[in-house]
């Protein structure tokens, strides 16, 4: 997959932020996915619909190995059309919204969020748009 959004927030990604992804799902592969990552190059969330079980999978990467994975089948994306996907964060949970549907609640696993300091993109897809924000502050 291709790195196609990288964004660095020295500040920490904590709560008040919003990621938007604008795209279309052009293929059958399970070729998408977000990593929010900590100073140390965590993955404390990843994020990824895949298409071919009509799921979306949630996880953290932290000490070199994956955790308990988490699926939601609540999948509003349909192959070959248009997508939006939403992940934003609260002080206890990432939420994630999939064409304005609420698709999966995740508990944090990595303190503090103040540590969560890069977001990915990949995708083998056409992503139109990507955009993080917060208090008002955009990039991308």
């Amino acid at each position: 997959m291709a790195l196609q959004f990288e964004a660095f927030y020295a500040g920490g990604l904590a709560p008040g932020w919003n990621l938007l992804v604008q795209g279309h799902s052009d293929s059958g592969e399970d070729k998408f996915e977000i990593n929010f990552l900590s100073e140390t190059g965590d993955i404390v969330f990843h994020i990824k619909p895949r298409f071919s079980s009509a799921t979306i999978v949630a996880n953290t990467f932290q000490g070199g190995h994956w955790g308990q994975e988490e699926v939601s089948n609540v999948f509003p994306l349909v192959l070959g059309e248009p997508f939006e996907m939403e992940v934003s964060s609260d002080a206890e949970h990432f939420h994630v919204h999939a064409q304005e549907h609420k698709v999966l609640q995740f508990s944090h696993r990595h303190r503090p969020l103040a540590a969560i300091t890069r977001v990915q993109v990949l995708s083998d897809h056409r992503l139109a748009q990507v955009e993080l924000a917060r208090r008002g502050l955009s990039w991308g």
